[in-house]
């Protein structure tokens, strides 16, 4: 399954180390006009993030909670696609009553040509038990990798950011989000099993981040490594000791100081902001508002180079893709 897949995927190698006329005269079709043209990556155009770990129960729909609404209060145009079947993204969202609910389901921007959105300031495209039937469809994976990434094109000038929550097992979801993304960041525990997975996070041999940036897309960057559920427990210290003296470049610096790394805290009110629906900063609780302040400066950083704001991803944490 996996060799089908590749050779499935690789015409996308051409696609990607081509300039547009390149393409357009080998894939005729292969993209509307708005998708070819929004493929030159401008200043304004819209920068995709995905959320990426094969690893479950890592927090990462917690993380593209926050970050959703985090850089909508920013003003930022943001659109959200779940592609996790479990649905724990779209879930919150819409308890929320903060996203306007897209009409098609994340399914359907890989197995439909020419599937729209309507424009708003936040717009969540939710998950479908659909998508559990991608993986099953090999010869297909070609066209719903290409699907994807022309309706990201078609919506290029619509938003601002655009947050992708994937699912963990490595399967064309993750395969396609990942080779139209500008971004990819990656929420991990700090426990053993979770450690280990780093290595598979850039190494997988389908899915890894230096074999989709190789192959499928050059302009992929890695963000970093963002822990969640940190406790100030001894034990936990010592794991994040053990991650920043072993993935320093990929670490994600907020500040000068020694321990000065992005990382998102374990809560109670984080947990009940999920639970509810709402937005962490605008509980009334003291906990959630010192809970918030702790989390901020990581939110901060990380929208920052999502909307430009701050330098790009540095050459060392890039490198470390390479």
């Amino acid at each position: 399954m996996r060799l089908k897949t590749w050779r499935a995927l690789a015409g996308w190698r051409r696609l990607a180390r081509s300039r547009p006329p390149a393409i357009e005269a080998r894939l005729p079709g292969m993209f509307s006009a708005t998708a070819r043209s929004s493929s030159i990556a401008s200043e304004d155009s819209m920068k995709t993030l995905v959320l990426a770990n094969q690893k479950g129960g890592v927090g990462k729909s917690a993380v593209a909670t926050l970050l959703a609404h985090y850089l909508v209060q920013q003003r930022q145009r943001v659109l959200v696609i779940d592609l996790d079947h479990q649905a724990n993204l779209s879930s919150t969202l819409l308890r929320s009553k903060r996203p306007l609910e897209a009409a098609v389901t994340s399914d359907r921007l890989l197995t439909e040509t020419g599937a729209t959105v309507a424009s708003g300031p936040c717009v969540l495209v939710r998950a479908d038990r659909a998508l559990l039937g991608l993986e099953r469809q090999p010869a297909l994976h070609t066209p719903f990798a290409r699907n994807l990434r022309a309706f990201l094109g078609s919506v290029d000038q619509a938003f601002d950011v655009c947050v992708i929550d994937t699912n963990p097992n490595p399967d064309i979801r993750l395969i396609a989000a990942l080779a139209s993304a500008d971004f990819v960041l990656s929420p991990i525990q700090l426990n053993q099993e979770a450690m280990d997975g780093v290595a598979g996070l850039l190494n997988h041999e389908r899915v890894g981040l230096r074999k989709i940036k190789a192959v499928l897309n050059p302009k992929l960057e890695l963000i970093g490594l963002l822990p969640t559920l940190v406790e100030p427990t001894p034990f936990q210290k010592a794991n994040f000791l053990q991650v920043v003296q072993r993935y320093a470049p990929m670490m994600i610096r907020i500040g000068a100081g020694p321990g000065d790394f992005a990382s998102i805290p374990r809560r109670s009110s984080l947990a009940e902001a999920q639970a509810s629906g709402e937005v962490l900063w605008e509980m009334k609780k003291t906990a959630a508002r010192d809970a918030w302040r702790e989390i901020e400066p990581s939110l901060r950083h990380i929208g920052s180079i999502l909307t430009g704001h701050s330098d790009k991803v540095e050459v060392q944490r890039d490198a470390a893709t390479q």
